[in-house]
């Protein structure tokens, strides 16, 4: 055969591999997408089934007055001679309108709630979060605030704008879980689960004959993906020998690593919030009505309803390895849980060790999934101890203005806010128990407030692994020094507030005064 010829049928084989490349691809997409399906369907009929046997005679009797019922029903309006069948509000295309809803009422015409039972392992009799403000969702609507977190004013300003219909449903094809989880009975127990919805990652696939019927609109407060994770340590972790290459979790040479995620915005089950910090429910209404400008007045009037979407940031669950193993309590488990630093995290500011303990707690995560165990790490939304960024940078100059000693670093905080520390624990277990973590081996952590609010909610702890001292900038040794000294693990010497008074930060020698 000449060159030529060579050439001719080297090509066509080319082509058809492409050609079998390109098919490959088609139909390995469309094997994920039956497999999300699938997974669906399969949570859904397990939580079904779990929840057959979950709950006794004697628990369903005490459903009628049990004050887990957060909503009224139709009967219950049909009692107060409140009509059922009142006609939807006047679909709004924009922010503009005759009429402006402060408030409702219990009872009010036109309001007719859907039940919604919180702590009912059966997530068809437990109910959909429903909290839309659409002209055939508001007057069903058994939630307070609104989708989206922090990110509910950008939904606003869509709709003011005109750029977004406020009427606008999404369409979820294909955006099925990417992995199955659960259900577990921490699902089922209303005190295991109070700032999330357990089956938030479900919602439009459980309700999906209610949104057809009714044309209410639900949607997830859960998403979960899979994804590719490169940061530039995880390569020098793999040139230095600290992570191995296994073509599964640490894929390549470049340190790049598989990685399942779940996105989870917080729902806020309010009498169980309230019984957390150990207070009542309505002291915690009033404060979340008035230190939100007022901006929830449903709080104060809508007694019956009891789940509220706050307006503050969710977090992300990084899970290595395989996904079942996060529940399996014969398999190791470590465990990171970060709160956000965008200083140091995302720019690499060294006045603290956030940055740093996070790439180690991913090492770690990485290792004990190739290990044949399960590595996480759970990223809160929390940024400068929840005092926020503002007030962070306001602490920073005053500590760069004054002495900056290990001694003072907590009363910097407090001086300037009024509290050292607004993160809150006690809420933070709550997606241990989703995931269905019923141990930690590793324990990525040096926090005291993370280590108590886990094992007060029934989750041990076997060891805590504090960030090894060769990965602390030397401009944090005053932010770690004073931690240790207000209760942080560690296994070295606990300084004295004399050895505090000789730790000084860096000074700004390169900033007029």
């Amino acid at each position: 055969m000449s060159a030529s010829g060579i050439e001719g049928t080297l090509e066509e084989i080319l082509k058809s591999l492409q050609k079998l490349q390109k098919e490959h691809d088609s139909l390995a997409s469309a094997v994920d997408a039956i497999n999300g399906k699938v997974n669906v369907l399969s949570t859904i009929k397990q939580a079904k089934d779990k929840s057959e046997f979950s709950r006794n005679d004697a628990v369903t009797k005490t459903n009628s007055t049990n004050p887990r019922t957060t909503n009224s029903t139709r009967s219950d309006h049909a009692e107060r001679g409140t009509p059922t069948g009142s006609p939807a509000p006047t679909s709004r295309r924009g922010s503009l309108t005759s009429k402006i809803t402060l408030t409702t009422y219990p009872g009010q015409s036109g309001v007719d709630p859907i039940n919604l039972d919180w702590g009912h392992p059966d997530p068809q009799k437990r109910g959909p979060i429903v909290v839309g403000r659409g002209a055939t969702t508001l007057r069903r609507r058994n939630a307070i605030g609104a989708h989206g977190g922090s990110y509910s004013t950008y939904f606003a300003l869509a709709v003011a704008s005109k750029n977004l219909e406020l009427d606008h449903k999404p369409d979820f094809t294909n955006t099925e879980p990417a992995a199955s989880i659960g259900p577990f009975k921490t699902w089922g127990d209303p005190g295991k689960i109070v700032a999330m919805d357990p089956f938030g990652h479900l919602a439009p696939w459980l309700h999906k004959e209610l949104m057809d019927r009714e044309d209410v609109d639900i949607r997830p407060t859960i998403a979960v993906t899979k994804a590719h994770m490169k940061l530039p340590e995880l390569e020098q972790s793999v040139r230095t020998g600290r992570l191995k290459p296994d073509g599964k979790i640490c894929l390549n040479e470049t340190g790049e690593l598989a990685v399942t995620k779940f996105a989870v915005e917080p729902v806020w089950y309010l009498p169980g919030v309230a019984e957390r910090f150990g207070i009542d429910e309505g002291s915690l209404r009033r404060s979340l009505f008035e230190n939100t400008g007022g901006s929830y007045p449903e709080l104060i009037t809508r007694s019956d309803i009891k789940v509220f979407l706050p307006p503050i940031g969710g977090l992300t669950v990084y899970c290595f390895g395989d996904v079942s193993k996060m529940s399996d309590p014969n398999v190791r488990l470590a465990l990171r849980v970060h709160d956000e630093c965008n200083g140091s995290d995302v720019f690499g500011s060294d006045i603290c060790t956030c940055r740093p303990y996070l790439i180690f707690g991913i090492e770690e995560a990485v290792k004990e999934a190739q290990n044949g165990g399960s590595g996480v790490v759970v990223y809160f939304r929390k940024e400068g101890r929840a005092l926020g960024e503002v007030t962070k940078y306001l602490v920073y100059n005053a500590r760069k203005r004054g002495s900056d000693k290990a001694s003072e670093y907590f009363k910097r905080t407090e001086n300037i806010a009024g509290v050292k520390d607004m993160r809150f624990q006690a809420l933070m277990p709550d997606i241990l128990q989703w995931l269905g973590i019923q141990k930690i081996d590793r324990m990525l952590s040096m926090s005291d407030m993370k280590h108590d609010a886990i094992v007060g909610q029934g989750i041990p702890i076997q060891e805590r692994v504090e960030i090894p001292d060769e990965l602390i900038p030397a401009d944090s040794r005053v932010e770690i020094d004073a931690k240790i000294h207000a209760g942080y693990f560690t296994k070295g010497v606990v300084p004295t507030i004399e050895s505090l008074n000789a730790v000084h930060g860096r000074a700004w020698e390169d900033v007029d005064h």
